[in-house]
């Protein structure tokens, strides 16, 4: 693990300062904090500002308020800043790469008409399976744009309801989003609780499919009859100006690369990374093999890998120059650079708490509450996504916040506060969360049809992974 992801409350000093009484500091730092909190919402809901910016203004308020040295207080928001886009702004810009390759080589499509070739019965099954794939490298906007066609092509042959469709791939593409690593959310909390990447990724993956389940196919078909749209209500159109033909294949000067080369491509990350796992706790670290699968599974590494298999496989190997695939991944870069500073700030704003003594404050809390770490972030979560409209915003800040708590933890209970933390920061989408009016603009849905199907979606799977990940704590 980078050491400049560790906390900086995560020695034993601090632990002590948790259980020691309140003081005057501890209510300074918690009203201060609340304030920081409610001006980074106002300036993004009323102002309408960036959140880079309202972050980076947040945390010079809440040092200032902390009482750190204004000398210091510089210092300390680039640290943080540094720490996070140290790591995790590299692993976003490789998943990036990735997901713009598979998207323009028809590698996802490839999916998409492999697992749709298998007729009607079953399909919401199998598109919420898609989602799933698809969602492992790619952010939700961007796997949303690219499956919008395919959802209703799907229920224009099916004439089925296009939330027994919809549901299910949103469902898949969002537990991705907030769940899974490499994405930018759950990368941000395991920097901050010093948690591990491939214990959270193969948790994960275990708490993921059962709420994928529930809250895309058995909620898809309670949505289907709340709001009984069909393909000519939904859609925006995006069908007519779709470049595919009748039976759903992309016209392309390329060829497409195989379904078996376009599986292995997406999911060789995720194979390094949990051979890393397994191999930390299975194998002796005298083993001579240990090290080297330590360096495969680093996710840096992992990605890298598959960048450079997928510049073969979705590159030169289906047609594309050289020349071509490095313009493309150029391209690749130009969505992400927002969030990436998002991130960035989030990790600034995370320290500056750490350092004004916030994260002592909100421990003593917790402990004198009996709450758990994973419970308490997860209530944060909930209340930063409802407030602020943004996943990675509440993640990132709900993590910083009981990074303290959580310093003495495991490495599977770390994992599984990350997860707690990443289900809170997607519960009760409205109407301050760009992802809400994506959706009801693309199903042509209204205000009202939006809530009752999308924002319920996202709160089941925020509710399901708590619960997941409150099971498995008590278990494991």
């Amino acid at each position: 693990m980078n050491p400049l992801l560790a906390p900086l409350a995560s020695d034993d000093d601090t632990l002590k300062l948790i259980h020691e009484p309140w003081s005057g500091h501890d209510t300074q730092v918690v009203v201060v904090t609340v304030l920081g909190i409610a001006l980074i919402v106002a300036l993004i809901v009323a102002l309408k500002m960036h959140g880079f910016l309202a972050l980076t203004i947040g945390s010079l308020f809440v040092g200032i308020g902390s009482g750190i040295k204004l000398t210091d207080l510089a210092l300390s928001f680039e640290t943080g800043v540094g720490a996070v886009l140290g790591n995790v702004g590299v692993l976003i810009v490789l998943g990036a790469m990735l997901g713009k390759l598979l998207a323009d080589s028809g590698g996802a499509d490839e999916i998409v008409d492999k697992i749709l070739s298998g007729g009607r019965g079953g399909l919401p099954w199998r598109m919420a399976a898609v989602a799933f794939i698809i969602g492992i490298p790619m952010f939700f906007e961007i796997g949303l744009v690219l499956l919008i066609p395919v959802i209703m092509l799907a229920v224009r042959r099916s004439k089925a309801p296009a939330m027994l469709l919809g549901i299910p791939a949103l469902a898949g593409l969002s537990v991705l989003h907030g769940f899974i690593p490499p994405h930018p959310g759950p990368l941000a909390a395991i920097g901050n609780l010093h948690a591990d990447v491939g214990i959270t990724l193969a948790l994960g993956l275990v708490c993921a499919v059962p709420t994928v389940i529930l809250a895309g196919p058995v909620w898809g078909r309670f949505a289907a009859r709340l709001v009984p749209i069909g393909a000519e209500g939904a859609g925006g159109g995006l069908l007519a100006a779709d470049d595919r033909d009748a039976d759903g294949a992309d016209e392309r000067s390329t060829r497409r690369p195989t379904f078996g080369l376009t599986i292995a491509t997406i999911l060789a990350p995720v194979v390094l990374m949990l051979i890393r796992a397994a191999a930390e706790i299975w194998m002796s670290e005298k083993a001579w093999i240990y090290p080297l699968l330590q360096f495969l599974g680093e996710p840096i590494v992992a990605l890298l890998i598959a960048v450079l298999l997928a510049t073969v496989t979705f590159g030169t190997g289906v047609g594309m120059s050289l020349d071509q695939v490095t313009t493309k991944f150029a391209d690749s870069l130009k969505p992400i650079v927002s969030a990436t500073m998002i991130v960035g700030a989030g990790g600034g704003f995370k320290q500056v708490l750490v350092d004004g003594g916030t994260g002592v404050a909100i421990g003593k809390v917790a402990v004198a509450a009996s709450l758990s770490a994973l419970v308490l972030g997860w209530i944060i979560a909930v209340l930063v996504r409802v407030a602020t409209g943004s996943a990675t915003v509440a993640i990132v800040t709900a993590s910083g916040i009981v990074a303290p708590l959580a310093s003495d933890l495991s490495a599977t209970h770390l994992a599984l506060v990350v997860l707690a933390i990443g289900a809170g920061s997607l519960a009760l989408s409205h109407v301050n969360d760009a992802g809400f009016w994506l959706v009801k603009e693309y199903f042509g849905m209204s205000v009202g049809q939006t809530l009752k199907t999308w924002t319920v979606m996202e709160t089941i799977i925020a509710v399901v992974g708590l619960v997941l990940t409150q099971v498995l704590w008590l278990l494991l």
